[in-house]
């Protein structure tokens, strides 16, 4: 899949959160890479470049204080690549792209990867 569709898709995913989510996702870059970076797998202790399907950096909702302003935005990165690997036609590039990008958002709002995965249903060792 070209990039410009692929980013369509990206922003498609994140125009359809609940209007009461875009409302305060506040301060926030989202962007598409193909791959994550060395850095990047190394800080998520991810060996894999294909298991890292999207990544949030910054400080959560949850703990923003009075000190948080003139900040750089936060950024949340959807890995194009490794997203692609993992499906086999534009249907599923789509859904992938949909629960990465609500599952990397919850981040944003304070959720744990821990409480993530419980939810999604995935045990401990994915």
């Amino acid at each position: 899949m070209d990039r410009e569709r692929f980013e369509q898709l990206v922003v498609k995913a994140v125009e359809s959160l609940p209007e009461e989510f875009l409302e305060l996702l506040d301060n926030v870059d989202v962007v598409v890479e193909d791959y994550p970076t060395a850095e990047q797998l190394e800080n998520e202790d991810v060996e894999d470049e294909t298991l890292l399907l999207g990544l949030y950096e910054g400080i959560p909702q949850t703990i923003r204080g009075s000190f948080y302003g003139m900040v750089m935005p936060d950024k949340i990165t959807i890995f194009q690549k490794a997203i692609e690997s993992m499906a086999d036609s534009e249907d599923e590039i789509e859904q992938q792209i949909r629960k990465t990008v609500r599952h990397v958002i919850a981040h944003h709002f304070g959720s744990s990867e821990e409480t993530l995965r419980e939810i999604e249903g995935y045990d401990e060792d994915y």
